[in-house]
């Protein structure tokens, strides 16, 4: 329905951005990987798919095409729904997904959290091709925040995981890497929780 949205970046975190078009604001769901990418960028156009459930019209939103079209190869596989598309989109780069499927590596996919070898081997063997025949190779863009550790603990909180365990592992992570990225701790956080 909606292929992008331009707009002003009325509120960002890591799981979602408020973007403001026309005095409307859209509440868009988006990747680790988007929200790195946006960084401390004022406008933005961010590229779409609208889910329609019964009780819910969610609109999610991708820095570029290939991460959208990426997304929605992922969501017609059996036993990958949005969430679960969003949450490997935001553990892995576009580039590193597509590669670990293209090369039957389910080892990289079973990394994210709550994918298990089911579910990797049907994304591989549902994808393998279609991807093999797609090119997804995208440049990474890498911020750094002054408030890394809230705002990947905000990350994981929104994407389920609860307070206290989320906030040791950030804690650890920080521990050996102080000057993480958000996007890397969100990353090495999904793979310890």
């Amino acid at each position: 329905m909606y292929a992008f949205i331009s707009g002003t970046i009325a509120a960002i975190t890591p799981a979602y951005a408020i973007l403001e078009n026309n005095g409307i604001g859209y509440f868009v769901n988006i990747t680790v990987n988007t929200f790195t990418a946006i960084g401390e960028q004022e406008r933005v156009k961010l590229y779409t798919h609208l889910q329609i459930l019964e009780d819910a019209h969610n609109l999610f939103g991708f820095y570029t095409e290939k991460e959208r079209d990426l997304f929605e190869m992922l969501i017609t596989v059996s036993g990958v729904g949005c969430n679960t598309a969003r949450l490997l989109l935001s553990s892995l780069t576009v580039n590193e997904l597509s590669t670990a499927i293209a090369n039957e590596d389910f080892k990289t996919i079973q990394q994210v959290k709550g994918i298990g070898t089911k579910t990797a081997q049907r994304i591989v063997v549902d994808l393998k091709d279609k991807v093999k025949k797609t090119e997804f190779t995208e440049e990474i863009v890498e911020t750094v925040d002054n408030t890394v550790k809230t705002e990947a603990l905000s990350a994981l909180m929104i994407l389920g995981f609860s307070k206290g365990p989320a906030g040791k592992v950030l804690d650890k992570l920080l521990g050996k890497t102080p000057d993480a990225s958000v996007e890397v701790l969100i990353r090495e956080a999904l793979k310890l929780l």
